[in-house]
C-alpha cells in the first residue's frame, strides 16, 4: 500500500484542520489504518486508529477533539482535528496494516503546527 498524507499547516490554538491519507496499491478495506504523530525530540505516538470493520480508538490526549474516519469509495482516511492545542504540533503520519500479514506501510508525513 502506498500512502500520501495532506492537509497539514499552521493553525492558531483552538482552530481546526482535517488531514487526509490517500491509499493506493491494494484492497483498501482489508487494512487497518492509524494516525501517528511525532513532535521534535519525542517518540512517535499513536493518535487514532480505525480497523477494517470501522471500529475506532483515540488516544486519551485527543479524545473529544479528534475524529478518525474513512471513505472506502475514495480510498481515503481522514483525521478531523478540532480545538487544537500547541502540544498537538508535530509531523503526522498515516499507517496501514494488513489484516492478513500484519505488513505495515507509512506515508511521508505532514507537518501540523499550532501556534499563535
Amino acid at each position: 500500500v502506498q500512502l500520501v498524507e495532506s492537509g497539514g499547516g499552521l493553525v492558531q490554538p483552538g482552530g481546526s484542520l482535517r488531514l487526509s491519507c490517500a491509499a493506493s496499491g491494494s484492497i483498501f478495506s482489508l487494512y487497518d489504518y492509524a494516525w501517528f504523530r511525532q513532535a521534535p525530540g519525542k517518540q512517535r505516538e499513536l493518535v487514532a486508529e480505525i480497523d477494517s470493520g470501522g471500529n475506532t480508538h483515540n488516544a486519551d490526549s485527543v479524545k473529544g477533539r479528534f475524529t478518525i474516519s474513512r471513505d472506502i469509495s475514495q480510498r481515503t482516511v481522514y483525521l478531523q482535528m478540532n480545538s487544537l492545542k500547541p502540544e498537538d504540533t508535530g509531523v503526522y503520519y498515516c499507517r496501514s496494516k494488513s489484516t492478513y500479514s500484519g505488513l505495515e506501510s507509512w506515508g511521508q508525513g505532514t507537518q501540523v503546527t499550532v501556534s499563535a
